[in-house]
């Protein structure tokens, strides 16, 4: 599923192992014969900031398949996912997009500074990449 938006650069290669060892942060979009047509991870971090409302949250790995894209399903998988957040009492969430970041923006993320974010990921960003840290408080 992500293999076409690495190769764009929309996202970072990584491992297979790693999504295999991190499984469960991922929900998923199936098509009726089982395809997959979307995907959207949520790790979970300690808090970040002193006076923070809680754990952190780090989207990632958000994918729509091009034939679904336009169809309301990166919608679909943005409300799930910020469903399981708010399940998980977590106060923020951050993701990274070098794109528009428009689907975030439009369910609340606003630009932030990297050093909102929790630091074992936001170290972890690559500086070549210019990515744009986004952030909702929830």
């Amino acid at each position: 599923m992500s293999r076409p938006f690495v190769h764009a650069g929309a996202l970072r290669r990584r491992p297979l192992t790693l999504y295999a060892a991190h499984a469960a942060d991922f929900l998923v979009a199936e098509g009726p014969d089982g395809t997959l047509e979307g995907c959207l991870a949520l790790r979970v971090h300690a808090a970040h900031t002193e006076g923070s409302r809680g754990p952190a949250g780090v989207l990632y790995n958000f994918c729509v398949a091009r034939h679904r894209q336009g169809s309301g399903l990166g919608g679909q998988l943005m409300r799930a996912v910020l469903a399981r957040a708010r399940a998980r009492s977590l106060g923020s969430l951050f993701t990274a997009t070098v794109g528009s970041g428009s689907l975030f923006l439009r369910h609340g993320f606003a630009p932030a500074g990297v050093r909102l974010a929790p630091e074992a990921w936001a170290t972890s960003l690559d500086p070549s990449r210019n990515a744009r840290v986004l952030m909702r408080t929830l």
